[in-house]
């Protein structure tokens, strides 16, 4: 294959006369091929060249066919441009062409051999010879065209293309050189291989170089473009690579690995843009599995807010440990549809131990449904995710914000306690600490109601309540990461409220791992915290988006850049940085990326007061008051 295709790139580079002489002889040899081949279907035997008297005498009648054929056919084909043609674009047009050429010339061959006459040539050569000169000539431009096209566009676009290196010289590295060559993605300088031993290796016609080479070689060739074929790496090896090209505009993109891939088979779809979660050098925190499986296998489990990012997460998670029953909890049709029929598929190799999946189309504001819902499952545990967290559409609509998050946990979470149910879990956020929007307040609210409730004096207790809180999830709704990737696709802006925003960030599988052990940790009332890492300046996560898109921040000092960042002044209720601790004294857990928060509550009498009271404020559509209210009860502040 490499010898064949740089054959073609020689033919293919030769100037235009090489390729007309080229063309000339070929239709000589043609000519040449056609009369020996008329001799022979007419008179049944071949012209020998070395034979007795009576093929030396047809050799000789033959080669006056033959020169004639060569005479006649060179002028008429260059008359009619067939050697200015570019044989590779060869087509009907082309045909059409060679067609008219062949007539003029059949007329003039047939008349010297066949209406005139030659002494010792058959009459009908006349005629056979033009019908296989027209046969063969057709043939070598088709072939040629045939041959030539798809290897031209290769040879004329491979400049045009972006410049690559495969990081990673195995079986995904090789497999994805061939998808990218196939289908003429970029041009693919090398292979890039921490191994020494395979360094100055051939793959595939490809070399391997040393990884120590690794920037020399990028800054050298004007490297655009580098995948990492590296799926069994740790995320630390990751990082050593992209951390390498962080000031560098190159677009990074990864593949998974081989066994998640069907048939082991590598497709263009398969080639990822770089994880978020390598932007930001985050590392998976790993789980305990005891802490895992405790309150889940073989349970029956419930989840609110099941189609929502972090329920549907906390779904996926929860069937990968094979519960008794799951019942799915959401008021939203599409998406309660959407997470059961991806969880179907899911479970359907499994055989006999089969978990029951149960959707519900249902609202934690209504009381009488949920009633039924959890009297009827009786659910080991509940998770309570269901919530509205776009802060700026809480903020238009806070009284249906605080309908769903506050009176909807208070909802949900009294029936879990009056029917006795063994855990509840609320799902919170980081803006429900001293909360400057509605939306946050009615998390913290909502915080309240369930420590109030853990807390309860007036009846025995038999529900065990918790509370975990935490950060942005990558690429869940509203996230600024799948937003950003959008605006950087499109061109840009990117648009972002304020140079120096921080937030916090986790992975929603990392997410959903913590929320399911923390809950095998409670005993009661406890405020689980997440260990968020460090917080992470949003500004910094839009350029280092856009520079490993391959793409350059366009800005004052580099006005020629591709992507602009637009500052648009923080939102109405926005923070400019979010925090995880009411208070300063966490608690470490048994979990290394579990934190416990030791923080003040009230009495269920004093919440449920308040709760009244907001009510009827809400009725009256005081929202002013409503505000004020929220700001004294959580420690809050409101514009």
């Amino acid at each position: 294959m490499i010898l064949k295709n740089k054959l073609i790139k020689n033919t293919l580079e030769l100037s235009r006369s090489s390729k007309r002489l080229i063309a000339i002889a070929v239709d000589i040899a043609i000519c040449l091929l056609t009369v020996w081949l008329a001799f022979y279907l007419r008179l049944g035997i071949w012209v020998s060249l070395f034979q007795d008297q009576l093929t030396t005498e047809l050799l000789i009648k033959s080669k006056y066919a033959a020169i004639a054929s060569i005479i006649i056919a060179l002028p008429i084909f260059s008359a009619f441009g067939l050697y200015r043609a570019i044989f590779r674009y060869s087509g009907w047009p082309a045909m059409r062409t060679i067609s008219i050429a062949m007539g003029v010339y059949s007329l003039f061959y047939a008349l010297i051999f066949t209406t005139i006459g030659i002494p010792g040539v058959p009459r009908t050569i006349g005629l056979i010879q033009p019908l296989l000169l027209f046969f063969l000539v057709g043939l070598s431009r088709a072939f040629i065209s045939f041959f030539l096209s798809d290897q031209y566009r290769r040879v004329t676009n491979i400049q045009d293309l972006k410049k690559a290196y495969i990081y990673g010289a195995g079986e995904t590295g090789r497999m994805l050189a061939r998808v990218l060559h196939n289908n003429q993605i970029v041009q693919i300088l090398g292979f890039i291989d921490d191994n020494p031993s395979l360094e100055g290796g051939i793959l595939d016609g490809i070399k391997i170089y040393g990884s120590s080479k690794f920037r020399i070689l990028i800054e050298q060739n004007k490297i655009t473009d580098i995948y990492i074929a590296i799926p069994s790496a740790l995320r630390d090896k990751k990082n050593e690579i992209i951390n390498q090209l962080e000031d560098l505009n190159i677009a990074i993109k990864t593949v998974p690995s081989i066994s998640n891939l069907s048939e082991a088979k590598l497709t263009t779809n398969d080639i990822l843009e770089l994880e978020i979660e390598d932007v930001l050098g985050r590392n998976f925190v790993e789980p305990n599995l005891s802490l895992l499986k405790k309150n889940i296998t073989g349970r029956d489990i419930l989840v609110s807010g099941a189609g929502g990012s972090i329920g549907s997460e906390l779904c996926r998670q929860i069937i990968a440990l094979k519960p008794k029953t799951l019942v799915m909890l959401d008021h939203s049709e599409f998406a309660l549809y959407k997470i059961e029929e991806e969880l179907k598929n899911l479970i359907q190799p499994i055989a006999e131990d089969q978990p029951l999946l149960i959707g519900i189309l249902a609202s934690v504001q209504n009381q009488i449904k949920l009633q039924k819902i959890i009297s009827k499952y009786q659910p080991h545990i509940i998770f309570h995710a269901a919530a509205y967290k776009h802060v700026p559409i809480v903020e238009k609509n806070p009284e249906e914000g605080l309908l769903n998050n506050t009176y909807g946990t208070y909802n949900i979470a009294k029936i879990a306690q009056d029917l006795k149910i063994k855990n509840f879990v609320l799902i919170s956020t980081d803006k429900a600490v001293r909360p400057t929007n509605i939306m946050g307040a009615s998390k913290r609210l909502a915080e309240m109601i369930i420590q109030a409730l853990s807390h309860d004096t007036a009846m025995k207790n038999e529900t065990i309540f918790s509370i975990v809180r935490f950060g942005n999830v990558l690429d869940s709704s509203g996230s600024v990461v799948p937003l950003f990737r959008k605006q950087i696709q499109c061109g840009g802006p990117i648009t972002l409220t304020h140079t120096e925003v921080t937030r916090y960030f986790m992975l929603l599988p990392e997410a959903a791992q913590l929320v399911i052990q923390s809950s095998s940790m409670a005993t009661g009332g406890e405020v689980f915290v997440l260990d968020m890492g460090k917080p992470v300046k949003i500004f910094d996560l839009a350029k280092k988006m856009i520079r490993f898109s391959g793409l350059r921040l366009r800005d004052e000092l580099n006005p020629s850049g591709d992507i602009e960042i637009n500052v648009t002044g923080l939102r109405h209720g926005e923070k400019l940085h979010e925090e995880i601790f009411i208070g300063n004294n966490p608690v470490v857990t048994q979990h290394p990326g579990i934190l416990k928060a030791s923080e003040h509550y009230i009495s269920l009498k004093l919440i449920t007061d308040i709760l009244e009271d907001i009510r009827k404020l809400l009725i009256n559509n005081d929202i002013d008051e409503v505000k004020k209210l929220l700001g004294k009860l959580t420690d809050g502040k409101f514009d």
